[in-house]
């Protein structure tokens, strides 16, 4: 390969036909006299715009079946012709340098064109720290080396993990949940589809790892006292999961504490005094309505040996373990008041330094996620040690400010370029790189952008895991 051509961030190679290379390897240009080198990443490749090629290739097809004879060609020139029609523009975007055997992402030299050497290089090497303590293994990256990182590259960070279906989004979730419950780490997945719920039959864990991971099911496995959940959370629950007016709140919660006050708080004393309250008819038909609805959804009981200690398997999460709650086949009402109740024991416990953090994921968070809930998650929650990664097939549903927040961007297969504009607007590269690259990734290959791969955009063919998925697609026609 020679260097041609440099614009902005951009590098053109010339690539002759017997050098192999593909889109998100890592090129080497080492400038042999400076002694540095830069590093680029390929995005694209074409053919070279050679002058007189169009003619020459029309030529060839307009004679191969008029003439006929033998070519005499006693200099060999077709087959430097046949060379350059082959001949391949590689276009590369600079990700740092090379000095003396260090690497830095700033490019302040331009290698010559004349004495360069241009090589494969391994990014993986720079990528990977030296001491991996906490060892996740993610997969094989383009030249076929296997790819661990340490899990504190997750540790106080914001991930997004998005592609259409299919690919491969929910097996690099589960792949990174047992990864952190291996290390001891604590995590809580919303389970939208119960994708996650056989999790803990993954031949490829410790029996250690598979007995701290934990499925609950609201209104089955999932039951709450009125006592466990306080006034606080149970109108979050109302007033954002069932949307109850303010001026009613305000009645609820005087009811609330009169029956805390007299040690009557249970499910069918709370329906009784709201009856006889006195208060205006809309505002009783508005805590009515709602309550029957908190009645029907079985998630609160009045029976204590039928309840969860929620606050209790929460805390021993600090230990190492994982969180599954199954949402499958349940109303989106049902889904908004069980996270609203999640989250709000999540951040007392927090607060209260009962916990130290947790690594929560998000399955299609737009299903169930209110909106306020957004900002709050990556800024306040952040902060108290909620971790988030979210997981989507529609990346237009997770706000632009969320993305510009996101350390780790963990990218699959493209084809939209609706979608591939939304990723490439706010990631942490060129938008060009983003969608050349994402839409010819394979399916369980992952572009991952950010903070995990020090902001070297790395191509990574995710492990298989050895565990039934429970999240493919169900057919009717089978081989």
């Amino acid at each position: 390969m020679r260097l041609y051509k440099k614009e902005g961030d951009t590098i053109q190679l010339i690539s002759f036909p017997d050098e192999q290379v593909e889109k998100g390897d890592y090129l080497l240009i080492e400038d042999q006299k400076a002694k540095k080198g830069m590093i680029v990443q390929v995005i694209d490749i074409q053919f070279a715009n050679i002058p007189g090629m169009l003619e020459d290739i029309l030529r060839d097809v307009m004679t191969e079946e008029s003439i006929h004879g033998e070519d005499y060609d006693p200099f060999n020139v077709s087959s430097q012709i046949t060379v350059l029609k082959d001949t391949r523009l590689v276009i590369c975007k600079t990700r740092g340098m090379m000095d003396n055997g260090s690497v830095s992402s700033s490019v302040s030299h331009l290698p010559s064109r004349i004495s360069s050497k241009i090589s494969r290089f391994p990014i993986e090497t720079v990528i990977e720290p030296s001491l991996k303590s906490r060892p996740i293994h993610f997969g094989t990256t383009k030249s076929h080396a296997e790819l661990v990182l340490d899990a504190k590259i997750l540790d106080g960070k914001l991930n997004i993990i998005t592609g259409k279906k299919g690919t491969g989004k929910s097996h690099l979730s589960k792949l990174l949940v047992l990864g952190l419950v291996d290390n001891k780490a604590p995590c809580v997945v919303l389970d939208v589809n119960g994708e996650y719920v056989n999790l803990s039959k993954a031949k490829s864990t410790s029996p250690e790892t598979r007995r701290r991971i934990t499925v609950l099911t609201p209104s089955a496995n999932m039951r709450l006292t009125l006592a466990q959940i306080g006034l606080r959370t149970f109108l979050g629950v109302l007033l954002f999961a069932l949307d109850l007016p303010g001026n009613s709140a305000r009645v609820f919660s005087a009811i609330w504490r009169q029956l805390q006050d007299r040690n009557e708080l249970t499910l069918s004393s709370l329906g009784v005094a709201i009856q006889a309250w006195n208060c205006h008819e809309s505002v009783r038909d508005a805590i009515v309505s709602r309550y029957n609805t908190i009645l029907d959804s079985g998630i609160f009981t009045d029976n204590p040996s039928e309840a969860l200690d929620l606050e209790k398997l929460v805390r021993q999460l600090d230990e190492g373990g994982a969180l599954i709650i199954n949402m499958k086949n349940q109303f989106s009402t049902m889904r908004r008041m069980t996270v609203e109740i999640l989250l709000s024991k999540l951040t007392d416990l927090l607060m209260s330094w009962k916990m130290k953090a947790v690594f929560f994921f998000a399955e299609e968070a737009h299903l169930y996620l209110r909106e306020t809930y957004w900002e709050d998650i990556v800024t306040r929650m952040r902060h108290i040690g909620i971790f988030t990664t979210f997981i989507t097939n529609q990346p237009d549903t997770i706000k632009d400010s969320i993305y510009r927040q996101a350390d780790n961007i963990f990218l699959f297969n493209f084809m939209n370029e609706n979608d591939l504009e939304t990723v490439s607007k706010v990631a942490k590269i060129d938008g060009e790189s983003v969608k050349l690259i994402a839409r010819d990734l394979p399916p369980h290959h992952c572009l991952i952008i950010g903070d995990a791969v020090k902001n070297f955009p790395l191509v990574v063919n995710i492990h298989p895991l050895n565990v039934e998925t429970m999240g493919e697609t169900r057919f009717f026609f089978k081989d």
